[in-house]
C-alpha cells in the first residue's frame, strides 16, 4: 500500500471571537449551504449574513468560552485514531480537513501531497450522509482531484456513512447508560434524541438519505442500549421559513413536558464532537425551554469525542477500507440517482441543514433585503445602518 493516510473531514469552527465573521462568510459562500438561482449573489449574500450575524454569533460563542472546541476535539480524535491503528499494525498519517475554517480541506490535501501518501482513506466525521455535509466535502475533494493530475496517483477509498456500525451505536448507548445510571429512577427517564434537521424538500425532492439514516440509527442505538425507556427523535437547528423535518426539538420538549415527563436525557445523535450546537444550543437554549416547560431534570449525554469504543471502531473502519474495493468520490457524492447536487432545480433552492441555528435565522430575510437594496437603492439595510 505504500505510505498510508487518513483524511478526517469536518465542518470547522471559529477558535476566537475575531474568527466568527470570516467563518460565517466562508460558510455561506458555499452554494451547498444556501442555494441561489443567481450564483453571482452568493458572495454578496454571504457578506450580508456574516455582517448582520457576527455580533449575535460572537455572543453565543462567548457563552461557551469564546470559541469553538471543534478543532481541538478533532485533533484529539486524530491522535487517538493514529494510536489505535498503530496497535493494529497499521502505520498511518492522520490529516484533518475542515470545510469552512482552519485547517481547511485544501491545506490537508496539500500536506498529503507533500508527504507522498500513496493510499488514502477519506473518513467524514458525520455518521449519517447528507448532501450538505459529507456530500459538500466530497464535492470539494472531487474538484481538487480533477484539477490536480498529481493527486490521481493516490489510491483512495471514501467511507460515505457509518451510522450503522455496532461500535458506533454501542458507544452512544454506553454514554446514554452512564447518564441514566446517575438518576434515582433511571427506567422512568425519557431518552430524547436531537439530530440536526434538514429541509423537507431535501428528503422528498432531492433524495437526501439523511432522515432515513437518522431514524435507523436511533433504532439501532435503542436496540444496543436494551433499556425499557421511552424515546423520541426530534430535529434541531431549523433555519429560515421553509418546512424542516419534524418534530422540531423545541416543540417536542414542550409536548413531553405537557405529557408529564420530568426527566429528559438528551442525546446529540448526529454529532460526534462537542461544538456550538451541543454546548450552546442544547445546553443553554433547549435547557431553558425545558425548564420553563416544567422539565425538572435536563440531562445531556456528552458527544463521543474520544470514547474508546468509538475510536476503536474508527480504526476498524480504516482497516476495512484499506482491505475493501475502492469507493470513489463520483460513487458516493450521488449515492442514488434521486439525489440532486448543486446546481439544483428551482425546487431545491433554499437553506441546507449545516447552517447552524445561531448563524442563519435571518438568512432568508437578509436575502430578501439584499434584493430590495439592489433594485431600489434603499431599504431595511440602510435603515439599520448595515449599508
Amino acid at each position: 500500500m505504500g505510505r498510508v493516510g487518513v483524511l478526517l473531514l469536518n465542518l470547522g469552527g471559529p477558535e476566537q471571537l475575531d474568527d466568527v465573521r470570516p467563518f460565517l462568510f466562508n460558510l455561506f459562500s458555499d452554494p451547498e449551504i444556501i442555494r441561489l438561482p443567481l450564483p453571482w449573489l452568493q458572495r454578496p449574500l454571504a457578506w450580508l449574513i456574516s455582517s448582520s450575524r457576527a455580533k449575535q454569533s460572537q455572543a453565543n460563542y462567548q457563552q461557551i468560552g469564546g470559541g469553538s472546541p471543534l478543532r481541538q476535539v478533532t485533533e484529539q480524535q486524530a491522535e487517538a485514531l493514529q494510536a489505535a491503528l498503530a496497535a493494529k499494525g497499521t502505520d498511518a498519517n492522520i490529516y484533518i480537513g475542515m470545510r469552512y475554517w482552519y485547517p481547511f480541506t485544501e491545506e490537508a490535501v496539500a500536506q498529503i501531497k507533500r508527504d507522498g501518501i500513496e493510499t488514502l482513506v477519506v473518513l467524514p466525521l458525520y455518521p449519517q450522509f447528507s448532501i450538505s455535509t459529507s456530500g459538500s466535502s466530497f464535492r470539494l475533494l472531487e474538484r481538487l482531484w480533477m484539477e490536480d493530475p498529481s493527486l490521481q496517483r493516490i489510491v483512495y477509498t471514501v467511507i460515505p456513512s457509518w451510522y450503522a456500525r455496532p461500535g458506533y451505536t454501542g458507544a452512544v448507548a454506553d454514554l446514554i447508560a452512564q447518564e441514566l445510571n446517575k438518576l434515582d429512577h433511571p427506567d422512568q427517564a425519557h431518552i430524547f434524541f436531537s439530530a440536526h434537521g434538514v429541509p423537507v424538500s431535501y428528503v422528498e425532492e432531492a433524495g437526501d438519505p439523511y432522515q432515513r439514516e437518522i431514524e435507523h440509527c436511533t433504532e439501532l442505538i435503542m436496540r444496543s442500549l436494551n433499556r425499557p425507556n421511552p424515546h423520541t427523535l426530534a430535529y434541531q437547528s431549523r433555519v429560515g421559513p421553509v418546512e424542516w423535518l419534524q418534530p422540531y426539538t423545541e416543540d417536542a420538549i414542550k409536548e413531553l413536558a405537557q405529557q408529564g415527563v420530568r426527566d429528559l436525557v438528551v442525546v446529540p445523535i448526529s454529532f460526534v464532537s462537542e461544538h456550538i450546537e451541543t454546548l450552546q444550543e442544547i445546553d443553554i437554549e433547549y435547557r431553558e425551554i425545558a425548564e420553563h416547560a416544567g422539565i425538572e431534570g435536563f440531562h445531556r449525554v456528552p458527544a463521543l469525542n474520544t470514547h474508546p469504543q468509538f475510536i476503536a471502531d474508527m480504526a476498524e473502519m480504516v482497516v476495512d477500507a484499506l482491505e475493501s474495493p475502492r469507493k470513489l468520490f463520483s460513487e458516493v457524492v450521488q449515492p442514488d440517482k434521486r439525489v440532486k447536487i448543486y446546481p439544483q432545480e428551482r425546487s431545491a433552492w433554499g437553506l441546507t441543514p449545516v447552517a447552524e441555528v445561531w448563524n442563519g435565522r435571518l438568512a432568508m430575510v437578509g436575502f430578501l433585503a439584499l434584493l430590495l437594496e439592489l433594485v431600489s437603492g434603499k431599504g431595511p439595510l440602510h435603515f439599520v445602518g448595515i449599508l
